[in-house]
């Protein structure tokens, strides 16, 4: 069976956001639930962040041809949900050491690989990224929300059960064929190994480009990993968790959705620092109070502190030209989205048994770097179609 590609990749983000809606928030909430402690929960996610890092770097980098961009997504999404069968099997700290690592190294790499999906299909069908995109977030809506509500109304074990039924819906998505497949093939030099990879990583634009959104990326480690955990204790219920969660994407959405208009002539290095505002006050915020209205504004400007962020990001890389821009996507992935939220969530999860919201206090000042590092590079409208 086929269907349109922009159908395909919507879907494929739809079911893929929707099983991340129910992971990163709620993840925690179910090893919780299996007894652990906080310490070895921030292992346990920072493992799985590491094995993201490594998946996004390693497993994504090595697709260069376009054309096995479906071929390669199908079988990650296979291999993921057969990890994720596993957490059926036991709750023992080692086998969920096992089984996270193996799911984060196969989950990871879809989004880099469908961004580069993606970018093949705007250059060969005109395809729009902005419309498909916004499946994926409000998946992300739809998710946190449901969970939060059946968890609140059964156990943690809907986590489980939501989690698994999204990954099966991934990989099932992927096996119909989209109308036009992508092409392309490889050019020469493509296979210049290292040579090309240090002459990338050693421009001055590209590392403080690297460093700046692995800071304010990595800032939202005690958000993902310790959030639903802080509120609850907080009093509040996991549905209303659920929906704070919820109310941050929708602030995301309405930002991708306008990006084009209100930020047509901004540069990567202006939105890094508006970026980098909105994180300040964000995360001063959640140290400073749980009262439900402030945490209301701070979930509102998960649009500065992510989606700007994210935004800033496609516009850098989009001014690469050729392969690097799969390569820089593959590293911003691994590093922005891996590396640095699984350094800073093993750090949280030995922090937070102590400082508790003043955790929030320590990824504002994780923030206040990346306002200096901020890489000059000229305004690009394609990165934000």
């Amino acid at each position: 069976m086929a269907i349109r590609s922009a159908y395909w990749l919507g879907l494929a983000w739809f079911t893929y956001f929707f099983a991340y809606g129910v992971y990163l928030p709620f993840w925690a909430v179910w090893l919780k639930d299996t007894g652990l402690d906080a310490g070895k929960i921030g292992l346990l996610l920072g493992a799985g962040m590491i094995a993201r890092f490594t998946g996004s770097l390693l497993i994504a980098s090595q697709v260069k041809n376009p054309a096995q961009l479906v071929t390669a997504l199908r079988l990650l999404a296979l291999l993921t949900g057969l990890f994720v069968l596993g957490f059926w099997f036991s709750h023992q700290w080692w086998w969920l050491l096992l089984v996270m690592t193996g799911f984060n190294l196969f989950f990871s790499p879809l989004v880099p690989l469908s961004d580069a999906l993606a970018a093949t299909w705007q250059r060969q069908i005109a395809l729009e990224y902005g419309p498909v995109r916004l499946w994926g977030s409000l998946a992300f809506v739809v998710s946190s929300a449901l969970t939060g509500v059946l968890v609140s109304a059964w156990s943690a074990q809907a986590i489980l059960l939501l989690l698994t039924g999204g990954v099966v819906t991934l990989f099932a998505g992927m096996t119909l064929r989209p109308a036009v497949m992508p092409a392309g093939g490889l050019k020469q030099g493509e296979h210049a190994g290292w040579p090309v990879w240090r002459r990338l990583l050693q421009e001055n634009a590209v590392w403080r480009f690297l460093l700046c959104v692995t800071l304010l990326q990595g800032a939202h480690a005690a958000y993902y990993g310790f959030s639903a955990i802080y509120w609850q204790e907080a009093g509040y219920s996991a549905s209303t968790v659920g929906y704070l969660w919820s109310l941050g994407v929708v602030a995301e959405i309405i930002i991708f959705a306008a990006s084009g208009r209100l930020f047509r002539r901004w540069s990567a290095r202006d939105l890094l620092l508006l970026s980098g505002v909105c994180a300040l006050v964000r995360w001063s915020l959640m140290g400073a109070t749980t009262a439900l209205p402030w945490l209301m504004v701070a979930q509102i400007l998960h649009c500065g502190s992510f989606t700007i962020c994210h935004l800033a990001a496609i516009r850098f890389i989009a001014a690469r030209q050729g392969g690097e821009v799969i390569r820089l996507q593959a590293v911003y992935s691994a590093l922005a989205m891996g590396g640095g939220i699984a350094l800073m969530t093993m750090v949280c999860g030995l922090l937070y048994q102590h400082l508790h919201g003043g955790l929030f206090w320590v990824m504002a000042l994780v923030t206040l770097p990346a306002l200096f590092l901020r890489p000059a590079i000229a305004a690009q409208s394609s990165g934000l179609k």
